[in-house]
């Protein structure tokens, strides 16, 4: 079973939840300003139960729920808006990934509400794009609420993202994203050097990796990670907010990973600027963080930690 996303929320997420509606009931059309009222859906699926609410900001915008954890957001009016800070910092690995408006193959180990694919298919018209997403259930409900763009060039494989990665050839991809959760937590099998491997076989020469990662203190799970990326890749940076960096609090890094120079400059720039402002490492500084954590093998792999419930509590 996979979940998106991680411990990210946005403003519909953090202002609570009516109860949801079975998915498929139809809506009551209450007027309020001369808009119909939307209301929350909800449907079981492999990994608990989704549920899409409503986002009273934006006429279209809906957040993706997963046994009350938010996952993902989607303006289908504005797909290229993200209200993630993580999926934001994605957002701009996939804007640096080449010049403006030239089309990528990207493909994305994990769906979500297909947040980034939109995004990459608004920003990058003609971009080809794979996602691998293991709940089926999952992706039907996304299907059937909020559809896909027709005239976008994505394609949706059930399959264990790992499983599903070792079927394409090599170099096929301009950029992997990888954004796996089963539980609010990374399985293990997605953690490993002989993953990340795969990742690699998969790149073009020229290609990029990003993935979302989630840790809190003492951030050894987040260590390992990048000293495993660091035995696979000989350029990487990540980015975390600073109380993350600080081991204050759970929450997500971005890691970019590429066997050529990466735009750190610009990417730092940008992390630096957004609306929640985080901070990027690199290089040497980078290394020093990971402070001798061991490269992750097969065989002692272990699933990203738990994060702890008050993560996905309302303020």
């Amino acid at each position: 079973m996979a979940r998106r996303g991680g411990p990210g929320r946005d403003k519909a997420a953090a202002k609570g939840k009516a109860p949801a509606k079975a998915a498929g009931a139809p809506t009551k059309g209450r007027r309020g300003g001369g808009r119909a009222e939307r209301e929350p859906v909800a449907r079981p699926v492999g990994g608990g139960l989704a549920e899409l609410i409503p986002d009273r900001e934006r006429p279209n915008g809906w957040s993706l729920l997963i046994d009350g954890a938010p996952q993902s957001h989607v303006d289908l009016d504005d797909p290229a808006h993200l209200s993630f800070a993580y999926q934001r910092r994605i957002g701009h690995v996939i804007d640096l990934a080449a010049p403006p408006l030239q089309p990528l193959r990207v493909l994305h180990l994990g769906g979500g509400a297909f947040t980034l694919a939109r995004y990459t298919a608004a920003t990058r018209p003609r971009s080809t794009q794979q996602i691998v997403e293991l709940d089926a259930p999952l992706v039907q409900f996304v299907r059937d609420h909020l559809p896909l763009d027709p005239q976008a060039r994505v394609r949706v494989r059930t399959a264990d993202a790992r499983e599903g990665l070792g079927r394409f050839p090599d170099g096929w991809a301009d950029l992997i994203v990888a954004d796996v959760f089963s539980g609010a937590r990374t399985p293990a099998h997605l953690t490993s050097a002989g993953f990340l491997t795969e990742v690699r076989r998969v790149l073009a020469s020229s290609g990029r990796y990003v993935a979302n990662l989630a840790d809190g203190p003492p951030l050894a799970h987040l260590r390992g990670q990048v000293a495993t990326a660091a035995a696979v890749f000989p350029e990487l940076a990540l980015a975390a907010d600073p109380v993350v960096w600080r081991g204050r609090r759970f929450g997500n890094a971005v890691l970019l990973a590429s066997a050529l120079p990466l735009p750190v400059a610009e990417f730092t720039r940008r992390v630096a600027t957004d609306p929640h402002p985080g901070r990027v490492e690199h290089g040497r500084a980078l290394g020093d963080f990971t402070g001798g954590a061991a490269v992750v093998t097969d065989e002692a792999a272990k699933p990203s930690p738990a994060p702890p419930p008050s993560v996905f509590e309302n303020p």
